[in-house]
């Protein structure tokens, strides 16, 4: 008997389709690159079944690439994510998402006594996998943070 494959969300011409979201992340994924905001044409689907994940999220926008920094907001709230690029309907490159050693300016110390939180000084952060998962320590105040509690500055 053969199986068909079936899209569960359309193609697009061009754009970025951010594949291997945990299922319980789509909208904080949606909130910290600011995309309810944009005037792109944007499709989601949720709960998707996941080879690597069990249950999944997909996020496919039309006109959109995204930088750097983006690419790193993705990677703190879904370190397992790929990113699509599309062009003419076809996938021209597949871009696993990577946790720099280094992050500035994506991520809020939250430690109160911070000088990050009470002078205009851009946030940095060296950042470690452990076995409980990724863990940020402020360059200023050593304060460690872990993946759960992250305050991502959003794109706005």
């Amino acid at each position: 008997m053969e199986t068909k494959k079936k899209l569960k969300v359309s193609a697009i011409n061009n754009g970025t389709v951010i594949d291997r979201i945990p299922a319980g992340q789509l909208f904080h994924v949606i909130e910290i690159l600011g995309l309810a905001k944009g005037d792109f044409q944007m499709t989601f689907g949720t709960n998707l079944e996941s080879k690597v994940l069990g249950l999944k999220s997909i996020i496919k926008i039309s006109d959109k690439f995204f930088e750097e920094d983006d690419v790193n907001r993705i990677a703190l709230v879904a370190p397992d994510a790929i990113l699509n690029i599309i062009k003419n309907y076809q996938v021209v490159e597949k871009r696993p998402v990577v946790i720099p050693s280094e992050i500035f300016g994506l991520v809020r110390c939250l430690n109160p006594r911070c000088i990050t939180n009470h002078e205009p000084v851009k946030t940095r952060f060296t950042t470690r996998m452990t076995p409980g998962g990724l863990v940020l320590k402020c360059h200023y105040c050593e304060k460690e943070t872990g993946q759960k509690n992250l305050q991502i500055i959003s794109n706005n």
